[in-house]
């Protein structure tokens, strides 16, 4: 089939950024959100965005503005849903949520529409059935900030078709990004499950008082060619968002060894969240949390 609009449901950073991400690849695309004031802001973000490409000289002016002119938004998730070929959800990452958004573009999308979801954590076999579409369902996950991250992973479920992971990637290609291809669904996917295991080893180094956490980081640096230590990466990501999906992995394969490190646990009860906060394993000063 051929994609040629697309809806992208959630105006958060992710949000947001994957509907520019599709604007810029040439898909007429629409960015939902319940609320008014999140579409506006994302908006505005964008066109400051845009506009700040085109003083660097990494966009021209005509492709910006072709891009933001196929940038539509909208309130009503069904109205929206009704003329979409492909549909990513990039909504909060609750179950119950989510099943009822599936749920909705079951009934509202055109027969022919994909359903993705960007989730990081929920599996799309969760969603698939609510949708009345499994075979139409996949996970395609873009990674933060999804305007400049290349990766994208295209998860499939049990019942997923060939021609949805073959319109998916084809689309992750048009968008300039790099798909891979999850066969089997695993917690954590690829990108996470490797994170996690780099973090839960530096957790353990520094927890054990082997290393210290800037001596861990300019090992990842100076030894392995990382370009953030792990720590440093963690602050970055957002200690919360580590807790999440660590706490989500858990919830999926009951293996204690998949619980959220202590430290991590320790840090987001202080609200000392990384960089967002100003504090995480490192300070940081405002202008740059």
């Amino acid at each position: 089939m051929r994609i040629e609009r697309i809806l992208v449901i959630g105006a958060g950073t992710m949000g947001r950024q994957i509907a520019m991400s599709c604007a810029l690849g040439g898909y007429a695309t629409v960015l939902q959100d319940i609320s008014a004031d999140a579409l506006g802001a994302a908006r505005t973000e964008l066109e400051s965005w845009a506009a700040g490409r085109v003083a660097k000289g990494k966009l021209d002016q005509p492709a910006a503005a072709a891009a933001l002119g196929r940038l539509s938004q909208n309130t009503d998730l069904n109205q929206a849903a009704s003329a979409a070929d492909l549909v990513i959800e990039a909504a909060v990452e609750r179950l119950d949520i989510k099943e009822q958004i599936f749920a909705q573009l079951g009934e509202h999308a055109p027969a022919h529409a994909i359903l993705a979801t960007n989730s990081s954590t929920l599996p799309s076999s969760k969603l698939a059935q609510a949708s009345g579409r499994p075979a139409q369902v996949c996970n395609m996950h873009f990674f933060n900030p999804a305007l400049v991250m290349k990766c994208v992973e295209i998860v499939r479920h049990g019942q997923t078709s060939d021609a949805t992971i073959q319109a998916v990637t084809e689309v992750a290609n048009q968008l300039g990004k790099n798909p891979v291809l999850v066969n089997k669904e695993i917690p954590g996917f690829i990108a996470n499950r490797m994170m996690g295991a780099i973090n839960a080893e530096a957790l353990n180094l520094a927890h054990q008082g082997i290393a210290s956490i800037e001596d861990i980081d300019t090992t990842a640096k100076t030894a392995l060619g990382h370009p953030m230590g792990p720590f440093e990466l963690m602050d970055m990501v957002g200690l919360d968002v580590i807790d999440f999906i660590a706490q989500a992995t858990y919830a999926e394969t009951g293996d204690e060894a998949d619980q959220p490190h202590p430290m991590i646990t320790e840090k987001v009860a202080a609200g000392k969240l990384g960089r967002k906060s100003g504090e995480g394993f490192y300070p940081y000063s405002q202008a740059s949390a």
